[in-house]
């Protein structure tokens, strides 16, 4: 038993074999209907808010994606969003809804921002907020990837949905990175796009969600950005090579003009093959990756006359800080540095995890995911902690409380003055 969201008890042992009793008026009318899964789990029969009509269009296009299972729904043209006419709460509002969808839930992990005390000194600006997670393809979850302590119905994409979106809604980033997206064009871009976002998707070329029945199509690897924070200089999405052999692996790579202060910054996003006895593949991978971010910035100094762009990578390595691939990034002439390495005392060591998972195989807990940044252009100003062991549980992730087997990472960077 453990609290739910509005104060009440969960009983977990009995949600692994039968629907929790339902609390809300909602939940009783869907257990009442015979749902076990909500189609429509945002209560989106009447309006929430007054807004104007633009606000209005946009806010229906963003229920009906929130609304549905798997199937793509009509959705707005990014172009198009410049001068809508969004409500100021609007942001809040929609985080509302996924709350109050999820109330039958236990909270979602509780995490804080640790703030950093720099040497060195940042431009005037307000930090730049930047997130990596692996959101867990939903063709995998329910399919090949086997969480033996997860319940069938944690998994559901009703509801997951809603707290993948609410993790997001919660830190407000103004970089976005996701792996294993498998619900792109149905989900999140319309929504983002409707919270100010640009988003870039690229599918991996051989996608195991393929091979999963009922899939919602290929997953892959997916980039948004603030537009109210930046403008897109360049786009372009690659395939990752090894031995001068395509693999199955992808990158989205954006290039950003922040609007407030005229900085530059390069943007990649990956995720490197997985499995053990993959690891000199990984290695290749990200050498290859490493030399087409260093031959692109180099060409983009040469086209916009500057010295040299900041850059920031982020991704599911599938690779532990001894990995060769990990030591390629470390000691690469880009002059990288890990973010998540200054939660430690000394600067210096990576988390203990940022992946905590029980298969039939086993239990693995690794740290695999990372944020990289130029150390000499940018500065970590905070970083969102781990959750704790404890606040995990001992049937690890996926849960009730977390939607992946993978933690977000969240920084917040400031641009370095320039000497």
């Amino acid at each position: 038993m453990f609290p739910l969201r509005h104060g009440k008890m969960f009983c977990k042992s009995s949600c692994m074999c039968a629907p929790a009793q339902p609390r809300s008026a909602y939940a009783a009318a869907a257990a009442a209907a015979g749902l076990h899964k909500a189609s429509n789990p945002l209560n989106l029969s009447s309006p929430v808010c007054q807004m104007g009509g633009g606000a209005t269009r946009l806010y229906s296009t963003l229920t009906q994606s929130l609304g549905s299972n798997s199937s793509p729904r009509p959705y707005l043209d990014p172009r198009h969003l410049d001068n809508t006419n969004l409500d100021p709460d609007f942001h809040q509002e929609l985080l509302r809804q996924c709350e109050e969808a999820l109330r039958d839930r236990p909270p979602r992990l509780h995490r804080q921002f640790v703030h950093l005390n720099n040497n060195g000194h940042g431009a005037p600006n307000s930090p730049v907020r930047v997130m990596q997670w692996n959101i867990l393809a939903q063709a995998l979850g329910e399919g090949v990837d086997n969480f033996v302590r997860c319940p069938l119905d944690a998994l559901c994409w009703s509801q997951r949905k809603c707290l993948l979106l609410e993790e997001i809604l919660t830190y407000r980033p103004h970089i976005l990175c996701l792996q294993e997206v498998d619900h792109y064009y149905d989900t999140f871009e319309p929504v983002l796009a409707g919270l100010g976002y640009s988003g870039h998707f690229c599918p991996k070329p051989c996608s195991p969600c393929l091979y999963v029945e009922g899939n919602n199509g290929p997953d892959g690897c997916a980039l948004f950005f603030d537009r109210s924070r930046f403008e897109l200089l360049d786009s372009t999405s690659t395939r990752l090579y090894a031995i001068m052999i395509p693999t199955n692996q992808v990158a989205v790579v954006t290039t950003l003009r922040c609007r407030i202060t005229g900085s530059l910054v390069c943007v990649a996003v990956t995720h490197l093959k997985a499995r053990s006895g993959w690891e000199w593949l990984r290695s290749a991978q990200g050498s290859d990756l490493l030399w087409q971010l260093q031959d692109l910035t180099n060409k983009l100094c040469a086209r916009l006359g500057e010295d040299s762009i900041p850059l920031l990578i982020c991704g599911d390595f599938n690779a532990v800080p001894t990995e060769e691939v990990y030591r390629h990034f470390a000691v690469s002439p880009l002059g990288l540095d890990s973010a998540y390495k200054k939660l430690s005392q000394d600067s210096s060591t990576e988390p203990k995890y940022t992946s905590w998972k029980i298969r039939a195989t086993g239990e693995c807990c690794s740290t695999l995911d990372y944020i990289w940044y130029t150390r000499d252009t940018l500065k970590v100003n905070a970083v969102l902690d781990m959750p704790t062991e404890e606040q995990i549980g001992p049937d690890r992730l996926p849960s009730y409380s977390y939607p992946s087997d993978h933690l977000s990472l969240v920084c917040d960077f400031t641009f370095r003055e320039k000497e």
